[in-house]
């Protein structure tokens, strides 16, 4: 039988120090990862607000007017049947969808039409918390501020 008297392996001391950087490390890589899903999701919903409003846009082409408040964006997936009626709808509507969008927090996007000022028409997502204000992934998204 052969013993090894050099035997090679970490202290206590050692796996300690290991642990104690890593906890510092996490503390500081953490909260940088774990804020990408809200950025992602912000950035999600911009795009999906830009694509809402080209929508819009071909629909009015088509139709003369924008959807009213009350056709909701809905109008954009199947003929409404509340006045104005659009005479020229397409058959297979302008949203690529078989409900009513919603956001990446799966909130409705707040739709008006006409809107107030000299816009035509607003699409909002009230952001992470679903209420109107906050800051941060919390704040309104606005398509008169997304370029």
């Amino acid at each position: 039988m052969c013993y090894v008297k050099n035997k090679k392996g970490f202290t206590l001391i050692e796996l300690m120090v290991v642990v104690v950087i890593l906890g510092i490390l996490a503390v500081f890589i953490m909260p940088a990862i774990l804020d990408r899903p809200d950025e992602a999701r912000v950035i999600k919903a911009q795009s999906d607000i830009r694509a809402i409003e080209s929508a819009l846009k071909m629909f009015r082409l088509d139709n003369g007017f924008f959807p009213t408040t009350e056709q909701g964006l809905m109008a954009l997936i199947e003929k409404p049947d509340i006045p104005p009626i659009p005479p020229r709808f397409r058959s297979r509507g302008y949203l690529d969808h078989e409900t009513e969008p919603l956001d990446p927090w799966n909130n409705r996007f707040i739709y008006r039409s006409p809107a107030g000022g000299d816009r035509e028409f607003e699409i909002i997502s009230l952001g992470a918390d679903g209420e109107k204000g906050g800051e941060g992934v919390n704040a309104d998204i606005n398509n008169w501020e997304i370029r």
